[in-house]
């Protein structure tokens, strides 16, 4: 059973390691991202932040998306952390039992506008964002479990 998507630009930290698991009970952390199975130092850095007693995954966009459709991950209650909105929306897209994102942090970049203290989207993103949201899926802007849940129409 999924309990959140997560976008976070540093993907597994001490913040979603620990508040976001406790608070999800969750048993199992799905990284989907295409460069860190293939870099070692980053995978690395995850594999720390790890929460002792929870299973880390950490598969490529298409190989998460294979194993969400598989249905080997309905075992698991599931935490999903991706990078970009990009990749959430490729995974929800592919997989509609997502019905439900938190954007957690995303780094401005060229292009981007700030609509939170912590997310900063391109207008691509905001196509994705309003797409995921015109077909049933919650997005909501929180950075920790405690902090007030904003939904990302409302901060448009």
């Amino acid at each position: 059973m999924i309990k959140l998507m997560r976008v976070d630009h540093r993907l597994l930290h001490g913040q979603v390691a620990f508040s976001w698991t406790q608070e999800l009970g969750v048993d199992c952390i799905l990284i989907a991202n295409d460069d860190v199975p293939n870099n070692e130092i980053r995978k690395t850095a995850i594999k720390l932040a790890k929460p002792q007693g929870v299973k880390l995954v950490i598969k490529n966009i298409n190989n998460s998306i294979k194993a969400l459709q598989s249905g080997v991950t309905d075992k698991y209650r599931l935490f999903i952390v991706v990078e970009s909105v990009a990749d959430a929306y490729a995974l929800a897209s592919a997989y509609p039992a997502i019905n439900h994102i938190n954007l957690g942090g995303t780094k401005p970049v060229e292009n981007t506008i700030q609509i939170s203290k912590a997310i900063n989207v391109t207008t691509d993103d905001e196509k994705k964002l309003d797409e995921l949201v015109k077909n049933g899926c919650e997005v909501e802007i929180r950075q920790v479990p405690n902090d007030k849940k904003e939904l990302y129409q409302d901060v448009r």
